[in-house]
């Protein structure tokens, strides 16, 4: 099984658009997206071909492999954070993945979360990216009530940075406090102890409903031989202290044992073929039928750079089931597309920015894309027809924010989006984001971004999240230093001026891009654009496994 963002394949057709201008854009999007691929291909090589090769000698798999070899062959894998990480911790050497592979796959027919620590990478330890990634991994499994597979390969907290990980509230410890919560929500956990597992780590595969360790490789124990030692001036050993031996037959804390990794891994798959299964949440699903448009016509919508409109609805004819397209007050509120539509035969509600040229009430032609009164009020009743419904929601973002001026503030814009904002936070179907270029400021609340809990968010790799655009943000950053600067009685020139400029553009765009959005965990990966329907689709599915949904109240609005 090929390791990947999404592991599955769309067939590569040229277009019968033989537009020169579709055909620029389609060659931008791919090459855009084989960056990242280049990006991935190095992220996948963990700590190093030399961390990997003393994997082999101790006749350890890798994570990867691991993850390969335990699902189902010929069924999606959605790795979830390969870029987390990304850029960060130069100091320490990086931390690439975050240290830990993970994502949502299918073992023994049944979908599962699966988080696999990276030994090679740091020994698997843990940095403060690592708890945050595995933290999403559960907020996940809990949110979605599906199985998690915890393949343990770790060396505990990475000591120089234990400051950011060990005593906070959304740090290393609340993982075992998820264990406890999700064991509670009758969530299925299951650990396998491959190798080292230590100090506040050896709780999670104890507070896993069933604990598998292998012989020789796998070991649990609050303290190593070296610290007790020092501690308590005790020789021992590992395999002494927290070996398969020791922890099957002695301290009866594992409950299997096995010579090999793929022992180990095989006995997984048996103990996930015989779980229940649970009711649904009854989202609607119907036959599947194929896009009007190719999965690779989606690559010649948008033009390199954004800076053109383009039509959504486009889009939305590469991902949705040909014909099953509906929108919801299309001629009113044009900078937002709403409507009903099946996505692989689920029923879905789909709101997205529209980045037409459209004309306003005096008759001018704008660009759209900016969220105007009108469209944040037809968007805010549509997602509560969607929860009223119990439809799951699709956002597109490619939102520049929402309109500003005194005849907006006079309209009572701020209201208006306040009642989006209120349906998207309220809202109780699954949510699923899409990032397919700017994500702005209050756009990117209003739009379902990271902070208003979507089940899944991912990135195109043309997104681009900021709390405003990047000119718009240097010139105001601009004033500000040299305000600064003047009041310090420094005389600026021009060129000195032009040259901050540049600087504050350089840096600014460089935390805009879905590499620094991704490296922090604020989108769950970077995607292709032709995946977006199989994401979709595996979102739903997974979303589908929890029936407890809460009934929609949506607060005080003012209307």
């Amino acid at each position: 099984m090929d390791m990947g963002i999404f592991i599955g394949h769309h067939h590569s057709k040229k277009t019968n658009t033989m537009d020169l201008a579709f055909n620029k854009n389609e060659d931008a999007m791919k090459l855009a997206y084989s960056q990242v691929r280049q990006k991935l291909e190095k992220i996948y090589e963990g700590g190093g071909k030399k961390a990997i090769e003393k994997q082999r000698e101790r006749n350890k798999l890798t994570a990867r492999e691991r993850i390969s070899y335990l699902c189902d062959t010929d069924t999606p894998f959605i790795e979830i954070g390969a870029f987390a990480g990304y850029g960060m911790y130069a100091e320490e050497g990086g931390c690439p993945a975050g240290g830990t592979v993970s994502g949502i796959g299918y073992i023994s027919g049944k979908q599962c979360v699966v988080v696999a620590n990276d030994q090679t990478v740091k020994a698997g330890a843990w940095f403060p990216i690592t708890g945050k990634k595995n933290l999403r991994m559960q907020e996940i499994a809990m949110e979605n009530k599906l199985p998690v597979i915890y393949l343990v390969d770790s060396a505990g907290v990475y000591l120089p940075l234990q400051d950011e990980i060990f005593p906070d509230k959304e740090h290393f410890g609340r993982i075992f406090r998820n264990n406890a919560k999700m064991s509670a929500m009758g969530i299925t956990q299951v650990a396998a102890v491959m190798g080292p597992c230590v100090a506040g780590g050896a709780y999670l595969p104890i507070m896993s409903d069933e604990t598998l360790m292998v012989e020789g490789n796998g070991s649990i124990f609050l303290a190593g031989p070296y610290l007790v030692k020092a501690a308590i001036g005790e020789d021992t050993d590992s395999e002494t202290l927290g070996g398969a031996e020791t922890h099957t037959a002695i301290s009866g804390i594992a409950d299997y044992k096995f010579e090999t990794e793929k022992d180990t891994l095989d006995h997984i798959k048996k103990i996930i073929s015989k779980l229940g299964r649970a009711g649904d949440a009854g989202f609607d699903r119907i036959k599947s039928i194929a896009p009007k448009k190719e999965a690779n016509e989606i690559y010649g919508i948008m033009n390199e750079g954004n800076t053109r409109p383009y039509n959504i609805v486009d889009i939305i004819e590469c991902i949705t089931d040909a014909g099953s397209f509906d929108q919801f007050k299309k001629d009113y509120g044009k900078t937002i597309v709403c409507g009903y539509g099946r996505v692989d035969g689920w029923a879905v509600g789909i709101v997205a920015n529209q980045r037409l040229l459209v004309k306003n009430k005096k008759g001018e032609m704008q660009l759209g894309g900016v969220i105007y009164n009108d469209s944040a009020d037809k968007a805010a009743r549509f997602i509560m027809n969607c929860n009223q419904k119990k439809i799951p929601l699709v956002f597109l973002q490619d939102v520049t924010g929402f309109m500003v001026g005194s005849r907006s503030e006079h309209s009572g814009i701020i209201k208006d989006g306040a009642k989006m904002v209120n349906a998207v936070a309220n809202s109780v179907v699954p949510k699923i984001t899409f990032i397919i270029g700017n994500s702005y400021g209050a756009g990117n609340y209003a739009m379902c971004g990271k902070a208003y809990d979507p089940r899944f968010i991912y990135a195109w790799p043309t997104a681009k999240i900021a709390v405003m655009g990047g000119e718009q943000a240097a010139k105001t950053l601009l004033q500000i230093q040299v305000a600064s600067l003047k009041a310090k009685g420094a005389v600026i020139t021009p060129v000195e001026e032009e040259k901050l400029l540049s600087e504050i553009m350089e840096r600014y765009q460089t935390q805009t891009t879905p590499y620094y959005a991704a490296a922090r965990l604020w989108v769950d990966d970077i995607i292709d654009p032709a995946e977006t329907r199989n994401l979709i689709s595996e979102g739903i599915a997974a979303a589908n496994h929890n029936k407890d949904i809460a009934e929609f109240k949506s607060g005080v609005m003012q209307v």
